[in-house]
C-alpha cells in the first residue's frame, strides 16, 4: 500500500486525503495542532493518521504539499527538506497574496517570470516538486462529477515524478496534460485566477478546465 503524507490540514488536504483513502492509499496528514484532526482521523479509519508536518514528510512516500502559497516555503522547512529528498512534491499551492481581488480577479504575490513552484524548485533544489490541483475547487479534486472528464495540467522538471503524479490524476478521474519543466507553473498558476472569477462574480464554483486537441 503506497504511504502519502500531505503537509497542511486544510480542506484541500483533507479532501485529497480522502480521495487517496478511498483509492486505496494510506495517508498521514500533516499539522501544527494534531488535535484539530482527532474526527479526520476517526472517520478515514485504519489507515487514516495524523502528525506534523515533519511526520508527514517522513511517512509520505509521496507528498503532498497543500498550505497558504504565501506560507509554503516555511511549511518545507518545518517538515524538513532533508525528509523529502528525492521525493515526488505535489505542489498544490496557489501564490495568492492578501489584497482584495479586482473585478473578481485574486492578486498573486509573483509576477509572470518567476512562478511559486519555481522559487520552492530554486530554494529546495533536491526535492521532485509537481505542480497540480492548482486549479479546480477542493470539492472535485478526486472522481470529478462532470459530464465530461476534465483535464489537469502539470509541470516539473524530473520526468518520474511527473509520471507518478499523472498515474494518480488518472486514478482520481482526470485527463491530464504534461506542460513540461517547472518554468510551465508560470502559466499554470494563474488558471486558479481564471478558475475563481465565475465564483467571485456570479458564486459558480463548479468548474473545471478542459484542454482540447485536434
Amino acid at each position: 500500500m503506497k504511504k502519502i503524507g500531505i503537509i497542511g490540514s486544510g480542506s484541500v488536504a483533507k479532501a485529497l486525503g480522502n480521495g487517496f483513502l478511498k483509492h486505496g492509499y494510506e495517508v498521514t496528514l500533516g499539522s501544527r495542532d494534531e488535535a484539530k484532526l482527532a474526527e479526520w482521523k476517526e472517520k478515514g479509519g485504519k489507515h487514516a493518521h495524523a502528525g506534523s508536518f515533519e511526520d508527514a514528510a517522513k511517512f509520505g512516500e509521496i507528498v503532498v504539499l497543500a498550505v497558504k502559497g504565501s506560507g509554503a516555503a516555511n511549511a518545507i522547512e518545518e517538515a524538513g527538506p532533508q525528509n523529502l529528498i528525492r521525493k515526488t512534491v505535489i505542489d498544490t499551492t496557489n501564490p495568492i497574496a492578501d489584497a482584495p481581488p479586482e473585478n473578481g480577479v485574486v492578486k498573486y504575490f509573483t509576477s509572470m517570470d518567476e512562478s511559486l513552484l519555481e522559487q520552492l524548485q530554486m530554494r529546495f533544489p533536491e526535492i521532485h516538486f509537481v505542480k497540480a490541483f492548482n486549479s479546480v475547487g477542493n470539492a472535485n479534486m478526486v472522481d470529478p462529477p462532470f459530464s465530461e472528464k476534465p483535464t489537469m495540467f502539470i509541470c516539473g522538471n524530473n520526468d518520474a515524478s511527473k509520471k507518478e503524479v499523472h498515474n494518480i490524476l488518472e486514478e482520481f478521474g482526470w485527463d491530464v496534460a504534461d506542460m513540461g519543466k517547472a518554468t510551465s507553473a508560470r502559466a499554470i498558476e494563474p488558471l486558479c485566477m481564471l478558475w475563481c472569477i465565475p465564483g467571485m462574480l456570479r458564486g459558480e464554483w463548479n468548474n473545471a478546465f478542459r484542454f482540447i486537441k485536434a
